[in-house]
Protein backbone atom coordinates (compact mmCIF):
# COMPACT_ATOMS: atom_id res chain seq x y z
CA UNK A 1 0.00 0.00 0.00
CA UNK A 2 2.70 2.37 0.76
CA UNK A 3 4.71 1.97 -2.80
CA UNK A 4 0.88 1.89 -4.25
CA UNK A 5 0.09 5.35 -2.22
CA UNK A 6 3.62 7.07 -3.24
CA UNK A 7 3.09 6.44 -6.93
CA UNK A 8 -0.68 6.98 -7.49
CA UNK A 9 -0.98 9.47 -5.04
CA UNK A 10 2.26 11.16 -4.81
CA UNK A 11 4.04 10.89 -8.47
CA UNK A 12 1.97 10.55 -10.92
CA UNK A 13 -1.06 12.54 -8.73
CA UNK A 14 -3.58 9.93 -10.72
CA UNK A 15 -5.70 10.14 -7.18
CA UNK A 16 -5.56 12.20 -4.31
CA UNK A 17 -5.23 11.55 -0.83
CA UNK A 18 -9.26 11.06 -0.09
CA UNK A 19 -9.77 9.07 -3.16
CA UNK A 20 -7.45 7.00 -2.00
CA UNK A 21 -8.65 6.52 1.36
CA UNK A 22 -12.35 5.58 0.13
CA UNK A 23 -10.43 3.06 -2.36
CA UNK A 24 -8.72 1.23 -0.44
CA UNK A 25 -12.01 1.03 2.06
CA UNK A 26 -13.75 -0.42 -0.74
CA UNK A 27 -10.51 -2.77 -1.73
CA UNK A 28 -10.92 -4.09 1.91
CA UNK A 29 -14.32 -5.16 1.43
CA UNK A 30 -13.78 -7.08 -1.76
CA UNK A 31 -12.74 -10.59 -1.56
CA UNK A 32 -8.63 -10.59 -2.45
CA UNK A 33 -5.50 -8.38 -2.18
CA UNK A 34 -6.42 -4.76 -1.22
CA UNK A 35 -3.42 -4.04 -3.33
CA UNK A 36 -4.85 -5.78 -6.37
CA UNK A 37 -8.22 -4.37 -5.79
CA UNK A 38 -6.66 -0.79 -5.42
CA UNK A 39 -4.75 -1.15 -8.75
CA UNK A 40 -8.38 -2.65 -10.74
CA UNK A 41 -10.24 0.37 -9.35
CA UNK A 42 -7.78 2.54 -10.13
CA UNK A 43 -7.27 1.53 -13.40
CA UNK A 44 -11.07 1.60 -13.99
CA UNK A 45 -11.23 4.89 -13.24
CA UNK A 46 -8.73 5.95 -15.43
CA UNK A 47 -9.39 3.76 -18.53
CA UNK A 48 -12.05 2.16 -17.74
CA UNK A 49 -12.39 -2.42 -18.39
CA UNK A 50 -8.89 -1.93 -20.47
CA UNK A 51 -7.52 0.19 -17.48
CA UNK A 52 -8.58 -2.52 -15.14
CA UNK A 53 -7.43 -5.21 -17.12
CA UNK A 54 -3.82 -3.50 -17.79
CA UNK A 55 -3.67 -3.15 -14.03
CA UNK A 56 -4.57 -6.69 -12.61
CA UNK A 57 -2.09 -8.20 -14.85
CA UNK A 58 0.90 -5.57 -14.02
CA UNK A 59 0.45 -6.03 -10.77
CA UNK A 60 -0.05 -9.62 -10.45
CA UNK A 61 1.99 -10.93 -13.51
CA UNK A 62 5.58 -9.63 -11.62
CA UNK A 63 4.50 -10.88 -8.25
CA UNK A 64 3.59 -14.23 -9.70
CA UNK A 65 6.71 -14.79 -11.35
CA UNK A 66 9.17 -13.50 -8.32
CA UNK A 67 7.17 -16.15 -5.96
CA UNK A 68 7.59 -18.96 -8.26
CA UNK A 69 11.56 -18.32 -8.87
CA UNK A 70 11.74 -17.91 -4.71
CA UNK A 71 9.59 -20.83 -4.10
CA UNK A 72 12.21 -22.89 -6.49
CA UNK A 73 15.05 -20.96 -5.24
CA UNK A 74 13.47 -22.20 -1.40
CA UNK A 75 12.39 -25.84 -2.44
CA UNK A 76 16.25 -26.57 -3.59
CA UNK A 77 18.00 -24.31 -0.51
CA UNK A 78 15.09 -24.26 2.21
CA UNK A 79 16.72 -24.66 5.92
CA UNK A 80 19.75 -22.96 5.12
CA UNK A 81 20.41 -20.46 7.97
CA UNK A 82 21.15 -17.66 4.60
CA UNK A 83 17.46 -18.27 3.52
CA UNK A 84 15.88 -17.82 7.04
CA UNK A 85 17.64 -14.93 7.52
CA UNK A 86 16.70 -13.76 3.75
CA UNK A 87 12.79 -14.01 5.13
CA UNK A 88 13.39 -12.27 8.13
CA UNK A 89 14.40 -9.47 6.26
CA UNK A 90 11.94 -9.54 3.69
CA UNK A 91 9.31 -9.75 6.84
CA UNK A 92 11.39 -7.21 8.70
CA UNK A 93 10.55 -4.99 5.12
CA UNK A 94 7.17 -5.60 4.83
CA UNK A 95 6.48 -4.27 8.50
CA UNK A 96 8.05 -0.99 8.05
CA UNK A 97 6.20 -0.56 4.62
CA UNK A 98 2.69 -1.12 6.77
CA UNK A 99 4.06 0.92 9.13
CA UNK A 100 4.81 3.98 6.61
CA UNK A 101 1.50 3.69 4.73
CA UNK A 102 -0.35 3.57 8.41
CA UNK A 103 1.83 6.91 9.61
CA UNK A 104 1.09 8.82 5.82
CA UNK A 105 -2.68 8.16 5.92
CA UNK A 106 -2.99 8.52 10.07
CA UNK A 107 -1.40 12.36 9.32
CA UNK A 108 -4.51 13.30 6.48
CA UNK A 109 -7.16 10.45 7.88
CA UNK A 110 -6.59 11.39 11.89
CA UNK A 111 -7.59 14.92 12.90
CA UNK A 112 -8.74 14.31 15.99
CA UNK A 113 -7.78 13.31 19.62
CA UNK A 114 -10.71 10.96 19.73
CA UNK A 115 -9.20 9.34 16.59
CA UNK A 116 -6.62 8.16 18.27
CA UNK A 117 -8.91 7.17 21.38
CA UNK A 118 -11.04 4.94 18.37
CA UNK A 119 -7.74 3.49 17.36
CA UNK A 120 -6.56 2.85 20.52
CA UNK A 121 -9.96 1.17 21.38
CA UNK A 122 -9.62 -1.33 18.74
CA UNK A 123 -6.10 -2.40 19.61
CA UNK A 124 -7.16 -2.96 23.15
CA UNK A 125 -10.11 -4.88 21.99
CA UNK A 126 -8.84 -7.05 19.62
CA UNK A 127 -5.35 -7.68 20.87
CA UNK A 128 -5.89 -7.32 25.07
CA UNK A 129 -9.73 -8.75 24.93
CA UNK A 130 -9.22 -11.62 22.25
CA UNK A 131 -12.16 -10.49 20.50
CA UNK A 132 -12.73 -10.87 16.69
CA UNK A 133 -12.04 -7.63 14.50
CA UNK A 134 -15.23 -7.57 13.26
CA UNK A 135 -17.02 -7.76 16.77
CA UNK A 136 -14.59 -4.82 18.08
CA UNK A 137 -15.00 -2.58 14.15
CA UNK A 138 -18.51 -2.94 14.61
CA UNK A 139 -18.65 -1.43 18.61
CA UNK A 140 -15.72 1.16 18.38
CA UNK A 141 -17.65 1.50 14.93
CA UNK A 142 -21.16 2.46 16.58
CA UNK A 143 -19.31 4.46 19.27
CA UNK A 144 -17.47 6.66 16.55
CA UNK A 145 -21.24 7.18 15.00
CA UNK A 146 -22.47 8.35 18.37
CA UNK A 147 -19.29 10.75 19.03
CA UNK A 148 -19.78 12.37 15.48
CA UNK A 149 -22.63 12.25 15.03
CA UNK A 150 -24.68 15.88 14.16
CA UNK A 151 -25.71 17.42 17.22
CA UNK A 152 -28.75 20.15 17.43
CA UNK A 153 -27.09 23.60 18.42
CA UNK A 154 -28.62 24.92 21.66
CA UNK A 155 -30.93 27.14 21.83
CA UNK A 156 -29.76 30.53 23.68
CA UNK A 157 -32.56 31.69 26.26
CA UNK A 158 -33.92 34.97 25.37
Amino acid sequence: MAYLRDGLVTKRRWVDDQEFVEYLAISQTLPGLNATNMAVLVGDRLRGMRGALAALFAICLPGALLMMIVGAAYQAHGGKPMVIAALKGVAAAAIGLILATTIQLGRKSLAHVFDLVFVALTVFGVDQLHQSVPRVLIVVGLLAILWYRPRKPKETAQ
